[in-house]
């Protein structure tokens, strides 16, 4: 009896071992959704590259895909361990598979809220001023997986217009641009008549608000401010979470949680680059704070 016991004991602690060396992480990959060229996107996020190596001990790297359904594949796949996804992000990647992440933070603005507005945009001196002057004009979408840059438009402009997003029915055609940046930039250079974008609404015009993807193409160089206009404004959308795959381990995420409020909380300079402009930093969040766009995102197919 006692051989079996300690038998007994010696496999539970080689099992023990085992599952410790199989949750043991070798490298750390954080996923960087679309928005703005892949080579600014490694730049703003560098900071939090090297803070996560340092504070994990392990080689942490960065991706940026293509487009938005690159980052949801990468966490759905397994090949990508955290990320900066927008509200319908999120809801695309919990419909596919509701246990592969967790929503854990979300960046909070100035005044303490964590919401922000699709922004409908023309040049200035276009003449544009309303969606109404859009009639059969050519209006640019960001990527379908984009809250502010597709969903929450194709719901709310609609409504507005009391048409369809299709092509030739209200406006002359509807385009995807690939992404914030994208927009921005066509719109500027007169490529397509409007475009939205994200801003969080607060600050100035002129400085592109105090974050979002107009704040980030400031600072780019990109546009002056004062030869666009906004021609719309969405209701509040709730911020996107920062999510964390869900079966990393639990010292792990701890670690990832620490370093985005407090570490980066620490280093104004490197908190700017990583939430695309001014914020009052990280707050904690859950699952339910993004039930509301699930459904909205499940009631256009997903």
């Amino acid at each position: 009896m006692k051989k079996l016991i300690a038998l007994a004991m010696t496999t539970t602690i080689l099992a023990g071992a085992a599952l410790a060396q199989e949750t043991e992480i070798t490298e750390f990959r954080i996923g960087l959704l679309g928005g703005e060229n892949a080579q600014d996107r490694l730049n703003n996020n560098e900071c939090l590259r090297a803070y996560t190596e340092e504070a994990l001990g392990v080689e942490a790297k960065l991706f940026a895909p293509a487009d938005y359904n690159g980052v949801i594949q990468g966490l759905l796949g397994g090949s990508l361990d955290m990320a900066w996804l927008g509200a319908s992000s999120y809801a695309a990647t919990y419909l596919q598979d509701a246990d592969a992440v967790e929503p854990v933070l979300v960046k909070t603005n100035l005044d303490g809220s964590f919401s922000y507005h699709s922004v409908g945009f023309a040049r200035a001196d276009s003449g544009i001023t309303s969606l109404e002057d859009m009639q059969g004009k050519v209006f640019g979408f960001g990527d379908p997986n984009s809250t502010s840059g597709y969903l929450i438009p194709s719901i709310e402009i609609p409504d507005a217009t009391g048409s369809t997003m299709e092509s030739g029915d209200y406006f002359g055609e509807v385009v995807f641009t690939g992404g914030h940046e994208q927009t921005i930039v066509a719109v500027y250079n007169g490529d397509i008549d409007a475009g939205v974008t994200w801003a969080d609404g607060l600050g100035d015009w002129e400085d592109g608000y105090n974050s979002g993807a107009l704040r980030r193409a400031v600072d780019a160089g990109l546009v002056d401010m004062n030869e666009l206009t906004q021609i719309w404004l969405s209701k509040p959308i709730p911020e996107g979470p920062i999510v964390l795959r869900q079966d990393l381990p639990e010292d792990v995420k701890a670690t990832m949680i620490s370093l985005m409020t407090e570490t980066l909380g620490a280093d104004q300079d490197c908190l700017y680059g990583v939430a695309a402009g001014e914020t009052a930093g990280f707050e904690p969040i859950g699952h339910d704070a993004y039930e509301t766009i699930i459904a909205v995102r499940q009631a256009v197919g997903g």
